[in-house]
């Protein structure tokens, strides 16, 4: 078997996770104005006092995007302890948020407003922070193979490469749930 050298090119594949964030934003921008035009139609938003478990996730993804940050420049100073330590904290809070969720869901259920219903602005809330879940069980999927790379004997550039996508994507999940957040807040 012949020796292939490793040749590495990040490039098309840092492409294809920016056409997933660009997909991802055009479908959020899409559930977004579907919820005004129906809102518009119906004269009203949906009513609810949103849980305080949102309020807390948003804190908790906010900081979480921090201690990747931190993940990052631990990377790029060499400090792989401090970049596991980090990207281990990053999980932590990533799945401190997902269960923030499914409780702020419960909480919304005791009140009545669940996802099957005759209000559908309220199963609008349900699916846009479903479907935002999804894209943090994602982003913990590509922080964790971060994390693996951490542990492992793999070139700094593939390291650096797998921070870097982690990055982009956690940041743009986090981003994304406080326009969520504040949308919902706004249109009520």
């Amino acid at each position: 078997m012949e020796n292939i050298p490793d040749t590495f090119d990040p490039k098309p594949r840092k492409f294809i996770v920016w056409l997933f964030v660009v997909s991802s934003t055009i479908m959020f921008g899409g559930f977004t104005s579907y919820y005004l035009v129906f809102a518009a139609s119906k004269g009203k938003g949906h009513g609810l006092v949103l849980p305080d478990a949102f309020i807390y996730s948003s804190i908790v993804i906010i900081a979480s995007s921090i201690t990747l940050m931190l993940a990052s420049r631990a990377l790029r100073k060499l400090n792989f302890g401090l970049q596991r330590n980090m990207l281990w904290i990053t999980v932590i809070l990533a799945i401190a948020f997902g269960f923030m969720q499914f409780n702020a869901w419960g909480s919304m259920v005791k009140t009545g407003a669940t996802l099957v219903g005759n209000n559908a602005a309220i199963s609008f809330i349900y699916i846009v922070s479903g479907m935002h879940l999804l894209h943090i069980i994602a982003g913990v999927a590509l922080i964790i193979s971060s994390l693996i790379g951490s542990y492992r004997n793999i070139p700094l550039a593939k390291s650096q490469y797998r921070m870097e996508i982690a990055s982009i994507f956690w940041h743009f999940i986090d981003i994304l749930w406080i326009y969520l957040y504040v949308f919902l807040l706004l249109n009520r």
